[in-house]
């Protein structure tokens, strides 16, 4: 009976160890900034991990493919999403999120808080209800803390729109440059030509390193006059494989290698890693 006890308390030890050091390799590994664009398919989800122990969720995708991928790129104890952004309100951003603010908590919420009525968006604004979960409304020239030398910058749109009717939604996406000392991301959601001129337009600071590719490599996105003010050395593009929309477009993709913009992509590589100490960038795909 001794034995067998000793067995069972030794069994328990090992895996309080197991999880001990589990702990801190974690608390390691999140002494740099990671960016995880994950692989959901036709549309986009981009995990945060910040150096600050913060975990940001840009979009959801179409489904409820995010859960798992938060799954594999977050501990298994860690539920909590310290701010969630909603770039806008179609599907393949937005059906994902709703079962995450079920399954995590969500402290705080971008979103443009735009008019919109498709199902989807719908039941993510009756869970955020449901959920009690704090609101901001998105507009430009606001910056949000995140720590020492680390920044996310809201660019766009430029004023309030919420209970806004866009015939265009794509174009009301919140547009967002993530600076981390000398390393710098922008997230584009959706957002196409005649948004990317109002930025150039209103004189915008839109360099940076890594570009989150615009409607997923539409032609509608990523004009040449763009991509010069942003000048990146690589182009994310979130796109399911064989998708109905031919996406990424050709001129997209033309554009890029023209500029000599290095091109990484989910359908081709699955989640793409990228991790900053704030000078040096590492690149990473899970497959």
């Amino acid at each position: 009976m001794e034995k067998k006890l000793y067995k069972i308390l030794g069994s328990l030890l090992l895996i309080i160890f197991c999880l001990i050091g589990f702990t801190v390799n974690s608390e390691k590994d999140r002494q740099a900034l990671e960016v995880d664009f994950l692989d959901v398919g036709q549309g986009d989800s981009i995990l945060i991990k910040t150096p600050y122990q913060q975990n940001i969720l840009i979009d959801g995708g179409p489904s409820t493919k995010v859960l798992s991928e938060l799954g594999k790129n977050l501990a298994f104890f860690d539920k909590n999403i310290d701010l969630m952004v909603l770039t806008h309100p179609h599907s393949d951003h937005v059906a994902g999120l709703i079962e995450v603010l079920r399954r995590y908590q969500v402290k705080k919420v971008l979103m443009t808080g735009v008019l919109h009525t498709s199902p989807d968006y719908l039941a993510f604004l009756k869970e955020l209800e449901n959920q009690k979960t704090e609101i901001q409304i998105a507009k430009g020239e606001q910056d949000i803390a995140l720590g020492q030398d680390l920044t996310l910058k809201i660019l766009y749109p430029f004023k309030d729109v919420s209970q806004q009717k866009f015939d265009e939604l794509n174009n009301s996406s919140i547009v967002l440059k993530l600076v981390y000392k000398n390393n710098s991301f922008l997230f584009t959601g959706d957002a196409e030509e005649i948004a990317e001129s109002d930025l150039i337009a209103a004189k915008t600071d839109l360099s940076a390193q890594i570009l989150k590719v615009g409607h997923h490599g539409s032609k509608y996105s990523s004009s040449e006059k763009f991509l010069e003010a942003v000048n990146p050395q690589y182009a994310v593009i979130s796109v399911g494989k064989n998708n109905d929309f031919g996406h990424p477009h050709l001129r997209t993709l033309d554009n890029l290698a023209q500029r000599n913009i290095k091109i990484l992509r989910t359908d081709q590589s699955g989640t793409i890693k990228i991790i900053s100490d704030g000078n040096i960038l590492q690149i990473k795909n899970r497959d």
